[in-house]
């Protein structure tokens, strides 16, 4: 288990893993910090937070590479991203995977979607063939070269076609060689426990606020069998809504003194970074 790919599939071979969805890697550290095993690095929170648009592809692998590869070399716990459909076929999921792999990361999830992606839980999603999607997770495992490097092939079926054909789309994802399965936007809890039951496979149940999904337990979900559980914006979420209230303060009364308490101090900050500003010492990224 030299490897964080490896790592990480110890881990949902003993049970299920609660991963904590982040943006970027100073919220990764606050994740490991916290005795989280592993972290999400979230699609949506990406083109969110750092470039301030909405999840429909706008980010391309480039820009995904970088910030996943920021957040894997800043944390010691495996990072999954979401490397959305791809970018693009054949040999450009090619690329996708080994530059992820180089990354850091431990493994990422490609989605059945057409190009352009949209959020999984908004209307108007349309899907490619699902025999397109084989030849994506074939391309997928084909290009990697440290095989605990996690494939997790993520079908957003339910709402397009229905969940019978989402359960025999992850059947055929499998046969091609995914590691894992994540079946986007069930709509009931019966739906993720009858899910399980027909996927005997490691499964990624998400767990993002505001959508189609319920919001189950970690433990409803381990009892169901699933293997990994993400709560890719719940974190950015929080922090938008406090920045939000912040700010209103402060164009009021034109100070912050009012809000230190609530602040992450300076010092905290640097312990979190691993950094000595009095002896101008940094640990640097994490091994």
């Amino acid at each position: 288990m030299n490897t964080r790919a490896a790592r990480l599939r110890h881990l949902i071979s003993l049970g299920s893993v609660m991963m904590p969805g982040v943006p970027n890697a100073s919220m990764a550290r606050q994740v490991e910090q916290a005795g989280f095993d592993a972290v999400y690095v979230s699609g949506a929170g990406m083109a969110n937070s750092t470039a301030g648009v909405p999840d429909i592809g706008l980010l391309w692998r480039d820009e995904v590479v970088r910030l996943a590869s920021y957040v894997a070399h800043s944390v010691r716990i495996p990072a999954i991203v979401d490397a959305d459909t791809g970018f693009g076929e054949g040999d450009a999921i090619t690329r996708t995977i080994r530059e992820l792999e180089k990354g850091g990361v431990a493994g990422c999830h490609i989605e059945d979607q057409e190009f352009p992606k949209r959020c999984g839980h908004v209307v108007g999603k349309t899907i490619v063939d699902a025999r397109a999607m084989v030849a994506r997770i074939k391309a997928a495992v084909a290009a990697r070269k440290d095989h605990d490097f996690l494939i997790i092939a993520r079908t957003d079926a339910r709402a397009v076609e229905g969940f019978d054909s989402a359960i025999e789309r992850a059947g055929e994802y499998l046969s091609a060689g995914a590691d894992a399965i994540f079946p986007e936007a069930l709509q009931t809890a019966d739906e993720f426990r009858d899910f399980a039951r027909e996927i005997k496979s490691p499964l990624m149940a998400n767990m993002t606020e505001f959508g189609k999904s319920p919001l189950l337990t970690f433990q409803q979900l381990e009892d169901f069998g699933y293997r990994m559980v993400i709560f890719p914006q719940s974190a950015f979420r929080i922090s938008m809504k406090a920045t939000e209230k912040f700010f209103a303060a402060l164009k009021k009364t034109g100070v912050q003194t009012d809000w230190l308490d609530q602040m992450q101090t300076r010092q905290e900050l640097y312990d979190l970074l691993d950094y000595n500003p009095a002896a101008d010492d940094w640990k640097g990224f994490r091994d």
